[in-house]
C-alpha cells in the first residue's frame, strides 16, 4: 500500500514535470518563430504600439472608446454578477473565490468600483456610474448542481473576466446551464452511483459481500436520488434522513441474521453523497480566509446534514436493536492488496457516470483521486490521523491547479470536488455522531477528530494553492528570463 502510494506520488509529479516542460519548449519555439518573422521585415517594418487584444462580443467596445464602455447598462452588469455570484454560491465556491470573480468582471467592465457583500445564501451587489448608484440583493445557494453544471458556471466566470462574454450573454448562458437535462439517462446515472459505493467500499476494506451489499444498498439510494430530485430543497432533508434510515435498517438486518459483512462499511459507502465533506471543507476555508459569517453558516448547515444521517442510523438501530455503543465500535474492515486503488478508480468512474462529469476531464479527476489517496495513505503512515487528510489535500491541489491550466482541463473545483467525499471527515464522524444521538459520551471523541481532519483538509487546500502558485510564479519568471536572453 505505501509504496505503491508512494509510486503514484513520484509518476505523478514527474509527469506534471514533463508536461510543463514539453509545454515550455513550444512556446520558446512559437517566440521564436515569431522573433524570425519579425526579423525577417528588416527595417520595412512598421514600429507599432503593443496593445491589448480583447476577443469576443466585448471588443467593439475598446474600439468605441471609453464612451462605448460607458453606454453599457450599469443595472445589467449588476443582475448578471448577481447571477453568476449565485452560480457560483450554488456550486459550492469558497467566498473568497466568488468574491474574487465578481471583482474582476466588474473591472473589466468598467464598473471596478464595484462593492460586494456574499454569504452562502444571499448576495448583495452595488455599482456606482456617473454619479448614479445600483444596488441589488438576491437570494443564493439553495440549488444542487450536477458536476457538468458546475464546470459550465465557472467556465462562464472564466470568460467574463477575459471579457469574452457580455452581461447579458452571460445571464443567458446561465439560465441555460442551471435549466440544462442531465446528459446522462437515469438507469445510466443509477449505475455510475452502484459504481461509486462499491469502490468506496472496496477503500474502506469491505469484503465482497460488503461490496456487493454497498452496491445493492447505493442502488436504491440513487433511485430515491433520481426521483426525488425535482422536489423543492425544503424536503430534501426528508431524503436524506430517509436514506439514512433505510440503508442503516438493511444493513444492521443482514448483520444480523449471520451474514458476514461489516455494517459500518455497508452504511457509509451507500451515503457517501450526503456525508457533507464539501461543504465543511469549504466552510473551513471560509474561516480561514476570514469570512466568518460564510464559514460559520456553511459548518452550520454540514452539522445539520450530518446529525440528520445520525439521526436515520440511530433510529434504524433501535427499532432493529441494535445498540449505539454497539454501532460505534463496529469494526470497519481493513484495506489489503491493491483492492482500494481498484475501488479509487471504481468510485471515480461511478462519481463521473452519477453526476454527469463531462468527459474531457474525467481522466483528470480520476487523477486527482488518486494523488488524493496516495497523500492520505502515507500521512497516514508517518503523521496518522487526521495529519494524513493534511497531506492527502495537499498533494490533490497543485495537481487539480495543474489540470485547469491545461486547454482541455477542468476547473480545479471540479476536479476536486470528487476527492472531497473521499478525504472527508464524514466518514470518520457518522457513525460516532450516532452514539452522540444516542445519549453516549465516547462519540465525543470522534467528532473532535473529524472537526481536526476537517480543519487539516482545508489547510492542506490553501497550502496546495500557495505551493501551486509559487510554482507558476517561479515557472513565469524563468520563462521570461529565457525570453530576456534570447532577445539579448
Amino acid at each position: 500500500m505505501v509504496l505503491a502510494a508512494v509510486l503514484v506520488l513520484v509518476l505523478t509529479t514527474l509527469g506534471v514535470l514533463l508536461v510543463q516542460r514539453q509545454a515550455r519548449r513550444a512556446r520558446r519555439a512559437e517566440a521564436s518563430e515569431q522573433r524570425g518573422t519579425a526579423g525577417t521585415a528588416g527595417t520595412t517594418s512598421v514600429p507599432t504600439v503593443p496593445t491589448r487584444s480583447v476577443e469576443g462580443p466585448a471588443a467593439a467596445d475598446d474600439v468605441a472608446g471609453p464612451t462605448g464602455a460607458a453606454a453599457r447598462s450599469d443595472a445589467e452588469l449588476v443582475a448578471f454578477l448577481l447571477a453568476l455570484g449565485g452560480a457560483m454560491l450554488d456550486a459550492g465556491a469558497p467566498v473568497v473565490q466568488v468574491q474574487d470573480s465578481l471583482r474582476r468582471v466588474a473591472a473589466v467592465n468598467g464598473a471596478s468600483a464595484a462593492e460586494t457583500v456574499i454569504l452562502p445564501t444571499a448576495l448583495v451587489i452595488s455599482s456606482s456610474q456617473d454619479g448614479t448608484t445600483h444596488t441589488a440583493a438576491a437570494g443564493a445557494g439553495s440549488r444542487a448542481l450536477r458536476i457538468d453544471q458546475v464546470h459550465g458556471v465557472l467556465e462562464v466566470a472564466e470568460q467574463a473576466q477575459r471579457r469574452q462574454l457580455t452581461p447579458n450573454d452571460g445571464r443567458a448562458r446561465l439560465a441555460e446551464l442551471l435549466e440544462v437535462e442531465p446528459p446522462y439517462r437515469p438507469a445510466s446515472r443509477l449505475v455510475g452511483y452502484v459504481g461509486l459505493a462499491a469502490g468506496l467500499a472496496l477503500v474502506l476494506g469491505g469484503s465482497f459481500v460488503d461490496v456487493l451489499l454497498a452496491g445493492a444498498l447505493g442502488a436504491g439510494v440513487a433511485a430515491v436520488q433520481v426521483g426525488a430530485g425535482r422536489w423543492a430543497s425544503v424536503y430534501q432533508s426528508l431524503v436524506v434522513l430517509g436514506c439514512a434510515f433505510g440503508v442503516a435498517c438493511a444493513a444492521l438486518l443482514l448483520s444480523r441474521t449471520g451474514l458476514q459483512t461489516s455494517a459500518r462499511v455497508a452504511m457509509i459507502a451507500p451515503l457517501v453523497t450526503f456525508l457533507p465533506g464539501a461543504l465543511l471543507t469549504t466552510g473551513a476555508i471560509d474561516l480561514a480566509t476570514r469570512h466568518m459569517v460564510a464559514g460559520a453558516a456553511r459548518l452550520a448547515g454540514g452539522g445539520m446534514q450530518l446529525l440528520l444521517l445520525a439521526l436515520g442510523i440511530t433510529g434504524a438501530a433501535n427499532l432493529v436493536g441494535v445498540p449505539s455503543a454497539v454501532l460505534a465500535g463496529a469494526s470497519g474492515g481493513q484495506p489489503q492488496l491493491v483492492w482500494p486503488w481498484v475501488g479509487v478508480l471504481l468510485y471515480g468512474l461511478g462519481v463521473c457516470l452519477h453526476h454527469c462529469v463531462r468527459r474531457e476531464a474525467v481522466g483528470w479527476i480520476l487523477l486527482v483521486l488518486l494523488v488524493a489517496y496516495a497523500g492520505q495513505v502515507v500521512g497516514g503512515v508517518f503523521f496518522g490521523g487526521a495529519v494524513s487528510a493534511f497531506v492527502g489535500a495537499l498533494a490533490m491541489t497543485p495537481v487539480a491547479m495543474f489540470a485547469a491550466a491545461r486547454p482541455a482541463g477542468p476547473p480545479m473545483l471540479v476536479a476536486i470536488l470528487p476527492a472531497f467525499w473521499l478525504l472527508v471527515p464524514g466518514a470518520l464522524s457518522l457513525v460516532g455522531l450516532t452514539t452522540v444521538a444516542g445519549g453516549q459520551v465516547q462519540g465525543l471523541g470522534t467528532v473532535v477528530t473529524a472537526a481536526a481532519t476537517m480543519v487539516a483538509i482545508s489547510v492542506g487546500v490553501l497550502s496546495g494553492l500557495a505551493i501551486g502558485s509559487g510554482l507558476g510564479t517561479t515557472s513565469d519568471r524563468l520563462r521570461a528570463l529565457v525570453g530576456r536572453r534570447g532577445v539579448g
